[in-house]
């Protein structure tokens, strides 16, 4: 059985792209942050349906602890597939906090580039070893990097994003000579719990975003969730170094 491990699957894009993966016949190791019940569902969901899953707590901002996370997946392998490598990883886990660029802090900034940037990096760098060559990567970026996707208070999450763009191209580039793929998938409006949950608590702006998007609404979860879990599979097996906006024609 073929290994994925999935970042931030707790809830959101995440959690779908677990499960969607998980459906195709795929192992699934998946990390959660400060929702280990959400982590601990998503298992409980993929197992409920005849997949095989193991939630593992992981904070991306803090990529002292990668080593050590890298240990932990290196036995959940042995223990759970009889193996000592795996396949397919989605660098999903993240937050978005926005400000203008006037009222942003350093431990704002900071942050946001620990998680969004800076954790995919070294994160990757840590597990490439255990990655089997021929395998895939796909991270979230957001479309808040392309023209059409600029809103005000975004600069800070917008710019680790589209460092992570470049990112994702430099590691299809390096990471090709081992045969391992590497895209990114830009979400735009999305019904998560992103930026604490946003669209529960202002309801309001769904109709407006809905109104700029061409095919009528917001997205889902599972509309990025399937994308990710096409890209990780055989079928995008000639697909590598794109960065692929599901968006629903935001701003088109």
């Amino acid at each position: 059985m073929k290994v994925a491990i999935v970042t931030g699957a707790s809830s959101g894009i995440g959690r779908s792209a677990a499960i969607e993966i998980a459906k195709r016949g795929i192992g699934v190791i998946l990390t959660y942050g400060n929702n280990p019940h959400g982590g601990l569902e998503t298992a409980a969901v993929i197992q409920k349906e005849g997949g095989t899953a193991v939630a593992l707590p992981l904070d991306v901002g803090e990529s002292g602890t990668f080593a050590a996370f890298r240990d932990t997946v290196t036995g959940v392998l042995c223990d759970t597939w009889l193996r000592d490598t795996f396949d397919y990883l989605v660098n999903n886990a993240g937050f978005a906090q926005t400000s203008l660029i006037e009222d942003t802090t350093e431990e704002t900034f900071d942050r946001l580039m620990r998680v969004l940037l800076k954790g995919p990096y070294f994160l990757t760098q840590r597990l490439l070893p255990l990655m089997t060559d021929g395998g895939a990567i796909v991270n979230t970026s957001s479309n808040s990097t392309a023209t059409a996707g600029l809103e005000p208070g975004y600069s800070a999450y917008a710019s680790m994003k589209g460092g992570l763009d470049v990112l994702t191209r430099y590691m299809a580039k390096e990471f090709s000579t081992r045969g391992i793929r590497v895209n990114s998938v830009s979400p735009g409006s999305t019904r998560t719990r992103i930026a604490d949950d946003a669209f529960t608590r202002f309801p309001e702006v769904i109709p407006a975003l809905a109104a700029r998007t061409a095919l009528g609404r917001v997205g889902e979860p599972d509309d990025i969730g399937a994308m990710i879990a096409t890209l990780v599979s055989d079928e995008s097996r000639w697909v590598t170094a794109q960065n692929i906006e599901v968006s629903g024609g935001y701003n088109l």
